[in-house]
C-alpha cells in the first residue's frame, strides 16, 4: 500500500473541514467550489483533483464516516450494547462538527438514511431479534423501530449540544437495547 503524500492528505483534510464548516453556516446548495477552496486555502483545481464536484465530495465524506462506524461495530462485536455504544459515542464526540452539521442541515436526509441503514444492518448482523418479548413480531418492524430509536437518540444528543456525556448516552441507550436483544 503506497503512502499518501502529506501535502495531499493535508489538502483533503482542509477541504473536508471547509465543507463541514460551510454547511454549518449555510445550505449545501448555496456552497460553491470557490467557497470551499477559499475556506480550505487551496486552489479550485486542487478540489477537482480529488473530487468530481461538491456532491462527490460530500458523498465521499459520508461514506468515510459510515465505513468508520461499520469498522467500529466490527471491533465491538463481542461487547454489550452499552460497551459498543460507548465506542460509537466517543467517535461521534471526536467528529462533533461533521455529525452535528449533517444531522441539522438540509443534507441530513441523505446522511440520516445512510446512518439508519447502517444501524439496521448491524442489528440484523447481531442475530435473532425476534426473541423474548419480541417473539411473534415482524423482524423488519423491530429492526426499523430500534434503528430509528438509535438514530433519533443521536440526533437529539447533537441538536441539544450533547447535554449528557458520551458515556451516559452509551450506557442509557445500550441498556435499552440490551433489554430487547439477546
Amino acid at each position: 500500500m503506497s503512502k499518501v503524500d502529506r501535502r495531499i492528505a493535508k489538502s483533503r483534510v482542509a477541504i473536508k473541514k471547509a465543507v463541514t464548516e460551510l454547511m454549518a453556516e449555510k445550505s449545501f446548495d448555496d456552497i460553491t467550489i470557490q467557497d470551499i477552496a477559499d475556506r480550505a486555502d487551496v486552489n479550485r483545481g486542487t478540489i477537482y483533483l480529488h473530487y468530481t464536484d461538491k456532491y462527490d465530495l460530500l458523498d465521499k465524506m459520508i461514506e468515510e464516516h459510515i465505513e468508520s462506524l461499520r469498522e467500529l461495530c466490527q471491533s465491538a462485536s463481542e461487547m454489550t450494547f452499552q460497551e459498543g455504544n460507548y465506542v460509537w459515542y466517543e467517535y461521534f464526540e471526536r467528529n462533533y462538527l461533521f455529525f452535528s452539521t449533517m444531522l441539522a442541515s438540509k443534507g441530513a436526509p441523505y446522511f440520516r438514511s445512510r446512518f439508519l441503514n447502517l444501524v439496521v444492518e448491524e442489528f440484523k448482523a447481531e442475530g435473532d431479534v425476534v426473541v423474548g418479548q419480541n417473539h411473534g413480531l415482524n423482524e423488519e418492524v423491530i429492526l426499523q423501530f430500534f434503528g430509528s430509536a438509535v438514530v433519533g437518540a443521536v440526533e437529539w444528543w447533537f441538536k441539544n449540544g450533547m447535554p449528557l456525556p458520551a458515556r451516559v448516552m452509551a450506557e442509557q441507550t445500550g441498556a435499552l437495547l440490551d433489554r430487547n436483544f439477546e
